[in-house]
């Protein structure tokens, strides 16, 4: 049997969304670069399929979809709390903040809660899903690869889940950025970091 027992696996997939991934999204001119360097959307395409040929569970971990005002008067403000507000990233009701139209949940897959900062974990429904679904292994793509991504799967690990990160499922707005947490970060805390092509190969073992 593979490593990555069906029933004990989940692959979380944290923002994908139009705003990140789409010509046209509001952050696509900074990470167009490594989303299409990476061929990062068509590796996540790649992964959903051999999730759900599988049946491993599928969960999406979306960042609030913003309003006006959201962030007013925050006790603490971090400086991506600032731009996403400012430019209202994910607007709640727009295009930039669907999934995008190669990625879309289907039928089965979970969707937790919106996370409002970096950690799909942090004050959402996400432990719970997994819980109750029995799943101690997670695998994780998505973005943003040094925030979302790195926070994700730090807290994973502090809940006491096996966490796998696919490097060539993750974008960022440069290569520095993917870098440090594929080189230095993940590497002293999370468990298994593997391409999309390994893991698929891993699955089929």
């Amino acid at each position: 049997m593979s490593f990555y027992n069906p029933q004990k696996t989940a692959l979380v997939l944290v923002d994908p969304f139009n705003d990140f991934l789409s010509e046209g999204g509001k952050l696509y001119s900074f990470t167009k670069e490594t989303v299409e360097g990476t061929g990062m959307v068509t590796n996540i395409k790649s992964l959903l399929t051999a999730a759900r040929e599988k049946q491993i569970q599928i969960i999406y971990a979306p960042h609030h979809h913003t309003k006006k005002g959201d962030y007013l008067n925050w006790k603490f403000m971090s400086p991506s709390h600032l731009g996403s507000q400012k430019t209202m990233l994910f607007e709640k009701g727009t295009w930039g903040a669907e999934f995008h139209p190669e990625l879309i949940a289907q039928e089965g897959d979970l969707i937790a809660q919106n996370h409002w900062t970096g950690s799909g974990f942090a004050n959402t429904d996400l432990d719970f899903l997994l819980r109750q679904h029995n799943i101690d292994h997670i695998v994780l793509a998505g973005m943003k690869a040094n925030t979302c991504i790195d926070s994700t799967a730090r807290f994973g690990v502090e809940l006491g889940y096996h966490v796998t990160l696919i490097k060539d499922g993750i974008g960022a707005f440069n290569w520095e950025e993917i870098k440090a947490t594929v080189e230095t970060n993940f590497p002293n805390y999370g468990h298994v970091l593997l391409s999309t092509e390994e893991f698929i190969k891993k699955l089929n073992e």
